[in-house]
């Protein structure tokens, strides 16, 4: 227990430290938090709603959910994937427990994704949204996806200094899962087949549960969350092992 109150403390001052220093590299500082995403998912409304004339009624508000959680997803995996190579400089001169570098990242991303998250809620507000006590649900939703994308990069994180072949494919594997995942589309739409195939992509279930609670008003499917919240934390006991056991190799691998 001690070990892990020191390394939730370490990520929070890492974090801190990160976020900071982050804010001071550009002139408008942590306008930048709101900025990028903004003008990212400006994009895609301009391809699929304003090109493709894919807009209408809650449309917008359909593609701007599933990209403010795909977006937070899309930031912290590849990150995560290779935060131990990328600290190796830190990692070299003082010993320090390799269980914080994912942690870190995602808590970073985290914080810069509420800013973007609040953002969201205010435009579905404005555009005729009404909060329901279903919205009593998106703590925990976020929590679930937070734990999820903390396994997985884990675990990514844990692997890819002894095959780094693997952060290659993790960052092309993205563009894949992005159209995979049912940002653009309703995977409940899709035919049998294939949505039991789409399925079995967490982010799919993760996207449909926003969209459930903010543009529905209903409450999101327990069942999924709860399998999900089950297999993440099975996932991150296998990655606190592996990060445990190989915390003084990585400094001779990567």
């Amino acid at each position: 227990m001690k070990a892990l109150a020191n390394s939730l403390l370490l990520i929070k001052q890492k974090s801190t430290a990160d976020l900071i220093s982050e804010a001071r590299r550009g002139y408008i500082g942590i306008l930048w938090w709101v900025i990028e995403p903004v003008l990212y998912m400006s994009v895609f409304y301009l391809i699929f709603v304003v090109l493709f004339n894919r807009g209408g009624k809650d449309n917008v508000a359909f593609l701007l959910t599933g990209m403010v959680a795909w977006k937070w997803f899309v930031t912290s995996i590849p990150q995560c994937a290779g935060c131990i190579s990328s600290n190796i400089g830190l990692i070299r001169q003082v010993y320090v427990p390799k269980v914080i570098f994912p942690g870190t990242v995602l808590l970073t991303s985290t914080i810069k994704f509420l800013i973007v998250f609040l953002l969201l809620v205010g435009f579905l507000m404005l555009t005729g949204k009404s909060p329901d006590v279903s919205w009593l649900s998106l703590p925990l939703l976020i929590f679930v996806q937070m734990l999820l994308m903390l396994a997985l990069g884990s675990f990514l994180a844990a692997i890819i200094p002894f095959f780094p072949d693997l952060k290659l494919i993790v960052d092309n594997g993205m563009i894949l899962l992005f159209f995979l995942s049912g940002v653009f589309f309703d995977v409940s739409s899709a035919p049998a087949k294939l949505k039991a195939w789409l399925s079995l992509n967490p982010m799919v279930g993760i996207i449909q549960s926003y969209r459930q609670v903010l543009l529905d008003a209903s409450w999101p499917d327990w069942f999924f969350l709860a399998t999900v919240c089950t297999l993440s934390l099975m996932l991150l006991a296998l990655d606190w092992m592996l990060l445990r056991r190989y915390d003084r190799v990585y400094a001779k691998m990567v």
